[in-house]
């Protein structure tokens, strides 16, 4: 694990595009995936947490197989996981990381908002849901979790 740099940038827009269609099917249909993995390359829409956040990548041999961004500094903006790699703990050792350096920094609270994909995983950990949200992304309609976890 090191340090989000500025040269992460297109990795970590792959990263994020190929975990979304990595996405339980289940879950999602196929109009919510085609949607919400466009979001990678679009401009504006993660330009600043990538460019302004703070975050750390999971790598094998090299490779970034998964990230997470905190931005502003109270909240877990981005985190996301190849779906090679999934289920191999780079996501938990991500978040425990984020949760370090939050500490650190001394917000007490961090927050967040939730896929499908992921709020079972924050729950895991100690996080709380605040509350279910309804979105739009490219007229598509999203279900997902505001969700905060107190650090001390």
């Amino acid at each position: 694990m090191r340090p989000c740099e500025n040269s992460d940038e297109i990795v970590l827009r792959e990263v994020y595009q190929d975990a979304i269609q990595a996405c339980d099917k289940s879950q999602y249909t196929k109009e919510q995936i085609i949607a919400w993995s466009d979001l990678a390359y679009l401009p504006g829409v993660l330009d600043k947490p990538l460019k302004n956040g703070f975050g750390w990548v999971s790598c094998v041999n090299k490779t970034i197989e998964a990230f997470a961004i905190k931005y502003p500094h109270d909240r877990l903006a981005l985190l996301y996981c190849r779906g090679r790699s999934s289920r191999q703990g780079h996501a938990t050792a991500l978040l425990h990381k984020i949760e370090e350096d939050t500490r650190k920094d001394r917000p007490i609270n961090l927050k967040t908002e939730a896929s499908l994909c992921s709020y079972q995983l924050l729950l895991r950990h100690g996080w709380r849901i605040i509350a279910p949200e309804e979105i739009q992304i490219g007229g598509v309609s999203f279900s997902r979790y505001l969700m905060e976890k107190n650090l001390y």
